[in-house]
């Protein structure tokens, strides 16, 4: 049964509403001011709302521009006995699907409610659809070795819970992958994914841009301004690179998890959200800890469930699979026939240091499907991909190993002249 919620500070009207609504055999539910209005959507959900201008507390106006944030496809009918033009163009700017004079003629607020129905069940019919879309192009984790099977079953097992997750990793492995299959899986799915990278954003501005600000809060902010913690509101929020997050605006992401709340900067209102927040990192947080650039506690907040994605070097079987769906997937936006890549060339791809991960194979591919002939073969890998040799070792962890810059120095040299024999002999 389709549920209509009526605003109106008088009782009369809400009372002829109701029982022509009902009549008409619609749930109605009332309220009595715009406050009380947010209060109701907050805790249901309304198929259309009939909404006055002229109330105590909180007027239609305002009230409006507030149902936009917690509720956009929510169509609302405006109904005022002190409108004019003016008034119902001011209205339909600010999100009413139709604006009516008091006292309502009922057979046109009839009309409109099932006219703002249809509208809503269209956009509804069109979200299904571009999910369904969506879904088809979504990039799939390829892979069959165990490391990245581990990946896909701990997606599949954690998706549909609201468990914070981290997920790390270095880059180019496809940590961002991983955070849109948690969403995807989850039961938050119909809402957005709101990613953002904190690496990205300066210092100075990650909190606007996590928090929002309000009009006049510092010299360019000309407008209010809703953050992504408000914009995830329902869905998920992926912080990509958290680890390069300021430790002032780690603490106010540590005060949002614990309290659901925020306050946009220049603001003194607290705002409830609804988020599930992902995270991940290319950096050690532990060692971050250590050196005092990340918080512990925002770290146990977010490492509920920890996804560490494996480098390529580390699932090198994989190679093949990515290869022939890089191949079809680039050939395909080249609109040329599929290049085969004879049995030579995928061992030659399968011995590759691949430092950059993931994302450097596709590129290597890439260039390979440009610069080979009719396949690509094992002298095009020779050619045209230069493998960096393998480190085996992270130069921070060498210099614990010695007590002085003498002793690592010798130790360099003497390694370098090993190399060098060995060299000779290869």
């Amino acid at each position: 049964m389709p549920k209509i919620l009526i605003v109106d500070d008088d009782k009369g009207i809400r009372r002829t509403l109701r029982d022509i609504l009902e009549f008409e055999k619609y749930e109605v539910v009332e309220s009595t001011d715009g406050l009380d209005c947010l209060v109701q959507l907050k805790q249901s959900t309304f198929d259309v709302i009939v909404l006055d201008i002229k109330m105590p507390k909180m007027d239609g106006m305002e009230a409006i521009e507030r149902i936009q944030e917690l509720s956009p496809d929510t169509p609302v009918v405006m109904i005022s006995g002190h409108g004019n033009i003016d008034t119902a163009v001011e209205a339909v700017k600010k999100g009413a699907f139709d604006f009516i004079q008091k006292p309502p003629d009922l057979n046109r607020l009839l009309i409109t409610i099932r006219n703002a129905m249809d509208k809503s069940s269209l956009i509804t019919e069109k979200k299904v659809l571009q999910k369904k879309v969506h879904r088809k192009n979504m990039q799939e984790i390829i892979g069959a070795g165990q490391a990245i099977s581990d990946v896909k079953q701990t997606i599949e097992k954690v998706g549909p819970t609201d468990a914070r997750v981290l997920i790390t990793g270095p880059n180019g492995t496809g940590k961002e992958l991983v955070a849109r299959w948690l969403h995807e899986h989850s039961a938050r799915n119909e809402h957005s994914l709101v990613e953002v990278n904190c690496a990205a954003i300066p210092s100075e501005l990650i909190e606007s841009e996590l928090f929002g600000h309000e009009k006049g809060s510092f010299t360019s902010a000309h407008k209010q301004r809703l953050g992504k913690f408000e914009l995830a509101h329902g869905g998920t929020l992926f912080l990509d690179e958290i680890g390069d997050m300021s430790l002032s605006a780690q603490a106010k992401v540590l005060r949002a998890l614990q309290e659901n709340r925020i306050t946009r900067v220049g603001g003194d209102r607290d705002i409830s959200v609804d988020v599930r927040v992902l995270a991940a990192t290319n950096k050690d947080l532990r060692d971050e800890i250590a050196k005092g650039k990340f918080r512990e506690d925002l770290y146990h907040r977010l490492a509920v469930i920890v996804i560490d994605v494996p480098a390529l070097n580390e699932r090198r079987d994989d190679i093949p699979l990515l290869t022939e769906y890089f191949v079809d997937q680039i050939c395909a936006e080249y609109g040329q026939a599929k290049k085969k890549v004879d049995k030579g060339a995928m061992e030659a791809l399968k011995e590759v240091n691949w430092t950059g991960n993931i994302r450097e194979l596709r590129n290597v591919v890439e260039r390979l499907i440009i610069l080979s002939n009719d396949k690509i073969t094992q002298q095009d890998v020779e050619k045209h991909v230069k493998s960096k040799p393998q480190e085996n070792f992270r130069l921070e962890n060498l210099f614990e190993q010695f007590d002085d810059f003498d002793s690592l120095k010798n130790y360099i040299e003497k390694s370098f002249e090993n190399y060098k024999q060995l060299e000779k002999v290869n």
